[in-house]
């Protein structure tokens, strides 16, 4: 918006300015042309006159010395002829016999008066010719031709242009400066205003966006003000809400878990159901209240990754991937499944910490092997590069999810019901890496595999060696 307002301010300057600086242009050389054409006109008029003198006394010397001396001082020639057209003085090479000059002559003996046409310009050169009857009234004696030199003219006009063009780019320059301070105290208050509104975007305290600005704008931004005052306020409760209950949920759930496995020793053999059954709610709801703080923490990151610049993390996915394999291969195995990485030798280096992505290959592998695992299934772990990105697959040969459970599966709190009768899984975990990868400026891409099964692809930016993103 700053380059557009800009822009139109400074069109508008550069038109105001040409709207002054033309018509003076055109004025200054039209003025000087006038004064040469006058300068003329009056030289012409003093041989005119020496000219109607000789034809009255039949004396010429007059007119032929001081012709002789003007083509000498301005070195402009002359031709001046009597009323028979015969010449009485031709200087500077000029002849009455001319193809550019008799024209000229027979006009003035016609009592007509030829004067160039049109103003002179800084680029014109050359000469431009005038010619003027000789006597008075209706009688003419004679005539007078004169070549007259336009550069003389011609610089002081350039000399004068320039001048005019150097006001008008002081003064361009001056608009320019104008435009820039008043385009930063109009859009200065907008871009305070579309960072607070990213930062609120974001879910974090947005910046106070008071001060500076035309008074629509002071008032839009207090308003503003307001508002992102009650929606942070909101949001932060929210927040807080999620993760204090999750927190002080705990030492009840620790408790009650205490009291529940005391009583496994006064139970009958008839209660082993139930009492497995209580256990095992109760080990969900814990699985439920970490993966809520979890996800709040990772919603609380993702904000703030998205108005502030993470490019400083940096860590090695390929480094990761088979520390990661060394963690869960057991696990796999114990749930009869077959884990394998496929990592390369040289570092694939991500723009993340290793905590997020080992965080995020955690949620993959266990949803991996608790919907795929079982005697003969396998899951491959695999790290590479594609394009701008590092990338964490995880493929399993399970029975997949279709199209729509697809769409679904990084909805909060859905699961899949491939598994019927188990209540592993809190629906969060996909939730979580989504919004881990989303925070880095990643995706999180579900596909089938093929034949079957399920491919799972964490695509996190690469880091460059200065640890920014490629």
């Amino acid at each position: 918006m700053r380059t557009r307002v800009q822009a139109v301010l400074l069109v508008f300057g550069i038109l105001v300015v040409a709207a002054f600086a033309v018509p003076l242009l055109l004025f200054t050389a039209s003025d000087r042309t006038q004064q040469l054409v006058l300068a003329r006109s009056s030289a012409l008029d003093r041989f005119a006159s020496l000219m109607d003198q000789a034809a009255a006394t039949g004396d010429t010397s007059a007119v032929v010395t001081e012709a002789r001396r003007y083509t000498q001082l301005y070195g402009e020639p002359l031709v001046v002829t009597d009323v028979r057209r015969a010449p009485v003085v031709q200087t500077g090479g000029m002849r009455a016999a001319d193809p550019a000059v008799a024209p000229l002559i027979d006009a003035a003996l016609r009592n007509q008066t030829a004067h160039p046409k049109g103003p002179l310009r800084p680029w014109s050169r050359g000469h431009r010719t005038f010619a003027e009857p000789a006597g008075t009234g209706t009688r003419v004696t004679g005539a007078v031709v004169m070549r007259a030199s336009v550069e003389t003219a011609a610089r002081d006009i350039a000399r004068r242009w320039a001048a005019v063009l150097a006001g008008a780019a002081l003064v361009a320059l001056a608009c320019t400066a104008l435009a820039r301070a008043a385009t930063r105290w109009v859009v200065s208050p907008l871009r305070r205003l579309d960072r607070a509104v990213g930062q609120l975007a974001a879910g974090l305290p947005p910046e106070q966006t008071s001060g500076g600005g035309p008074p629509e704008l002071r008032q839009l931004a207090t308003g503003f003000n307001r508002m992102a005052s009650t929606v942070t306020a909101a949001l932060e409760q929210q927040r807080r809400l999620v993760a204090d209950t999750s927190h002080q949920m705990r030492n009840p759930m620790a408790a009650l878990r205490l009291r529940v496995d005391a009583l496994r020793t006064h139970l009958p053999a008839s209660a082993d159901r139930t009492y497995n059954g209580v256990t095992g709610e109760l080990d969900r709801l814990e699985n439920l209240l970490d993966d809520m703080l979890a996800l709040a923490t990772a919603e609380h990151r993702a904000g703030e990754l998205t108005v502030t610049d993470g490019t400083d993390a940096r860590c090695d996915a390929a480094e990761v991937a088979l520390g990661q394999h060394r963690r869960w291969e057991p696990v796999a195995r114990r749930a009869g499944a077959g884990l394998t990485t496929d990592a390369p030798a040289t570092p694939v280096p991500a723009a993340c910490t290793d905590h997020e992505l080992a965080q995020i290959t955690d949620i993959l592998l266990d949803n991996a092997i608790k919907y795929a695992g079982g005697p003969g299934a396998r899951i491959t772990l695999t790290c590479g590069v594609e394009g701008p990105f590092a990338v964490l697959t995880v493929t399993d040969d399970g029975p997949g999810l279709d199209a729509d459970e697809l769409a679904q599966a990084t909805t909060r709190f859905w699961r899949s019901t491939r598994r019927t009768g188990t209540t592993a899984g809190t629906g969060l975990g996909l939730a979580i890496a989504e919004q881990l990868l989303t925070g880095r400026g990643g995706r999180l891409e579900l596909g089938p595999a093929r034949p079957r099964g399920l491919r799972a692809r964490a695509l996190v930016p690469r880091a460059t060696a200065e640890g920014g993103t490629s």
